[in-house]
């Protein structure tokens, strides 16, 4: 365990941090009050987690990375999708399939890497 990144009573960074896999079972991170169908429900972040990530490790860039967690005790229910909101959403979903080349739905999101289908990006390019 590394000293520098594990400060349970928040003196150094002013929350309480853990290293990774240390934190105590009562906090929980976004993606963990999800799964158990909760959300943070306004509250502050109550602690964080940091870590050394290779993968960040770059210059100009800080290989710390950091997760903050939530009380699970503050935690509030997910809220219930509505009708309206089912149907934004449905909407949205489908206005990311249609083509802006050839206005046609493609049957699948298009990707921003191509910003059309993959029929109007494998067609030759026809000079004007």
């Amino acid at each position: 365990m590394t000293s520098r990144l594990h400060d349970p009573d928040g003196t150094r960074y002013g929350i309480p941090t853990f290293g990774w896999r240390l934190a105590p079972e009562d906090y929980a991170t976004r993606r963990q009050l999800r799964a158990r169908g909760l959300r943070p429900g306004g509250q502050d972040v109550a602690a964080q987690v940091l870590w050394y990530s290779r993968r960040y490790w770059r210059k100009g860039r800080s290989p710390i990375r950091v997760a903050y967690l939530y009380r699970i005790d503050h935690a509030k229910p997910v809220r219930p999708m509505t009708p309206a909101k089912w149907a934004a959403l449905a909407k949205a979903n489908a206005a990311q399939r249609v083509c802006p080349e050839c206005r046609r739905d493609a049957g699948y999101r298009i990707p921003t890497s191509l910003g059309r289908c993959t029929t109007c990006a494998d067609a030759p390019h026809v000079a004007a």
